[in-house]
């Protein structure tokens, strides 16, 4: 396992969400954060030199976005992920949370529909609600214990009159499915059967691990005519989300028009020159460090599995194919939502998402962030050990 990712780095005091805002989530500071979608890894040097080189320039003043940074985005979407972006598809965003906004702004008019596939990440809900557009759920379901798409109810969720758009997370967060092909050519056949528009977020398509398949863009299975947009951003891949920015690739023009007008109305067409630096630098010099990554996340994955079936027998866990993040399912347990979340807090110092966050369909389960030293995972597991050897039966 490389040593740079066993290297601890000290992040209070940084006004880090994931460890400064423990107080205001959990109700104590002294927990082990496994919770916001960060991971506490270092970021590749060469995002620190570009950085470090940008503010050395002491001027920071308005920028604009350079055909380096275009150029940067397609050729590792061309050497990764084997998908030829044209330069004129492309739309710099602020991040991908605002892009979902704009997406049900720009694709359903107030009170049409958007569809979600719950659990899922909690602004797939606030982006259609706060916008005065209608979810729909489409929950994903179990069968042995691996989560699937329920296709026949996403084309009736399709067939509604009033259904606009489909937020796919691809792959999926909080589940770590990587959706395979046949299951991404259904998705684009009941799209294109029901004028659906899909904005796929990839933002987790670089972080498969080594020992499951690629991931498939689904823009590289989309027919010339299909409406569809696919966010993507370097921020998880090189954990510097932080930063806020990110792409949109949409290939008509149309669609591209709406979504600037969206992004002009609230004027967030201006971008930080730190945010460029970063962005260029993690996709043309990040390869290695993201495949060192993989390898230590998949050993993370297959530790806290491991541990999980052997000593916790109340707590089942599937094995994600992608993502730093591990769904824990425990419902066995019996305890409320609240309950649950306080559980791990004060009797086993835990500090984790709560699933019910991620939709009704999550009630039950909770979402463990792998992305830090091993010696942190350590000391959580045990901690969470002995807080259920203290519970009755």
């Amino acid at each position: 396992m490389p040593d740079i990712f066993d290297r601890p780095i000290p992040r209070e005091n940084t006004c880090s969400v994931k460890f400064d805002a423990r107080k205001a989530v959990f109700g104590c500071e002294d927990v082990i954060p496994l919770w916001v979608a960060d991971m506490d890894f270092a970021a590749p040097e060469a995002v620190t030199r570009a950085l470090e080189q940008r503010a050395r320039h002491p001027v920071y003043g308005y920028t604009l976005f350079p055909e380096s940074l275009y150029s940067s985005i397609t050729d590792w979407f061309q050497s990764r992920h084997g998908w030829a972006i044209e330069r004129e598809w492309m739309l710099m965003a602020p991040g991908v949370v605002p892009s979902l906004h704009a997406a049900a702004l720009a694709f359903a008019g107030e009170g049409e529909g958007v569809i979600i596939q719950p659990p899922v990440y909690p602004p797939f809900f606030s982006s259609v609600q706060k916008t005065g557009r209608v979810v729909i759920e489409n929950p994903l379901e179990q069968v042995d214990g691996r989560y699937q798409m329920n296709l026949e109810h996403l084309e009736a969720c399709a067939s509604r009159d009033d259904a606009r758009v489909l937020l796919l997370c691809s792959p999926h967060n909080p589940v770590g499915r990587v959706w395979n092909e046949s299951e991404l050519a259904a998705v684009l056949a009941i799209a294109r059967r029901h004028n659906l528009l899909v904005l796929s977020d990839e933002i987790h398509c670089d972080l498969i691990y080594p020992d499951k398949p690629a991931h498939r863009m689904l823009a590289r299975l989309a027919a010339e005519n299909d409406a569809l947009v696919t966010a993507i951003a370097p921020s998880k891949t090189f954990n510097m989300p932080g930063l806020g920015l990110s792409a949109l690739v949409v290939p008509n023009a149309k669609h591209r028009k709406a979504l600037k007008a969206v992004f002009d109305a609230m004027h967030m067409n201006q971008c930080n020159p730190f945010s460029v630096a970063g962005f260029e630098a993690g996709y043309r010099h990040g390869g290695q460090w993201l495949d060192q990554l993989m390898v230590y996340l998949q050993d993370n994955r297959d530790y806290v599995i491991d541990y999980v079936r052997q000593h916790l027998p109340a707590v089942r866990v599937a094995e994600p194919e992608g993502t730093y993040l591990l769904w824990l399912d425990c419902r066995a347990l019996d305890m409320e939502d609240a309950e649950l979340k306080r559980f791990f807090v004060d009797q086993a110092g835990v500090g984790m998402n709560p699933g019910i966050t991620f939709g009704g369909p999550g009630s039950g389960f909770m979402r463990m962030n792998i992305g830090c030293p091993r010696r942190v995972l350590e000391t959580a597991l045990a901690q969470i050990c002995q807080a259920m050897a203290t519970l009755p039966g």
